[in-house]
Order: C-alpha cells, then structure tokens, then sequence
C-alpha cells in the first residue's frame, strides 16, 4: 500500500460487525454455497440448470464480498472519528455548497455510516477526492463523470458522532 493511499477510518462497532461478517461468510457462508451447487448438480444436466447457475453466481458475489471485506479490515485504520480540526478527512461529516445546493454527508467508506441516515462519498469519488485536506470556507471544483466541472465550497467539518 503507497504511503498516499486514503486510510479508510472504521470505528470499532464498525469493525467488529464487518469481521463478524466476514467470519460467518468464510464458514457458514462457504459451506450452504457448496451444498446448495452440489445438490443442484446432482440434478443432471448442468445447462438447463437454473438453480445451479444461481448458486454459482451467488457463490461469485459471495467471494467478491468476502475479497472486499478482507481488503476493507486490513487496511482499515480502527478507533474513534478524528477529532474534527476544520480540515477535510476521512471519517468527517462535511456540509458543503455543491452546485449551490447544500449537502451534509460523511466522506469515509459507507460501511462506517451503516444504519445512519448520512450519505457518504469515498475518498476516491471525485467529490472526495476533490474535498480532502481542504478547510472551511476553501472553494474548489471537480469534475463530475459526465465531464461538467462542478463548484464546490467547503461550509463545515464536524467530527461524526455514529449517528
């Protein structure tokens, strides 16, 4: 990992649900996938097999689930939010002028925001990474995906609470 990679924050409640996750996917999760695509072969012709082209494609999405958390919990920086300085960061909630409208949102990974009513946009988005490091009251722009630039203006950064 580059020494300028975002850090994704998590808090603990954060962490404990995603391994736990992670766990019952690795074991349990693993073992009904395998008897599920067993079962279906053992019905015979495996073109016209619809319920094991389902177990398959539901035993990809696990695994791709499995390979994302695994990523997400190894590098992953655990504990409370940062203590909020003004300053733009991951685990913040930031109210900002998008487009001249008002957004509130938590810039960070939505696993952090689980139950919340916040959106949340990845360090990686453009809003984010456009955002990052920025104070109140700096301005800025990015580019949206279909190619407009957007202006944005950096209004507060408070500490996010878990709510």
């Amino acid at each position: 990992m580059s020494s300028d990679a975002p850090v994704t924050f998590l808090t603990q409640d954060a962490y404990d649900r995603l391994q736990a996750e992670l766990e019952q996917l690795t074991t349990v999760g693993r073992e009904e996938i395998a008897k599920r695509i067993e079962a279906a072969r053992e019905e015979g012709d495996l073109k016209e097999n619809g319920g094991y082209h389902a177990a398959k494609d539901e035993q990809g999405k696990q695994e791709a689930r499995i390979r994302t958390l695994q990523q997400l919990l190894r590098d992953a920086q655990v504990g409370t939010a940062p203590a909020s300085n003004g300053v733009v960061e991951s685990g913040t909630v930031v109210t900002a002028l998008v487009a001249g409208g008002e957004e509130v949102f938590l810039l960070g990974s939505r696993e952090i925001a689980a139950g919340s009513e916040l959106d949340v946009y990845s360090e990686a988005s453009p809003l984010g990474a456009a955002i990052l490091g920025l104070k109140e009251g700096e301005k800025t722009t990015y580019e949206a995906p279909n190619g407009r630039e957007i202006a944005v203006e950096v209004v507060k950064v408070e500490t996010y609470s878990g709510q």
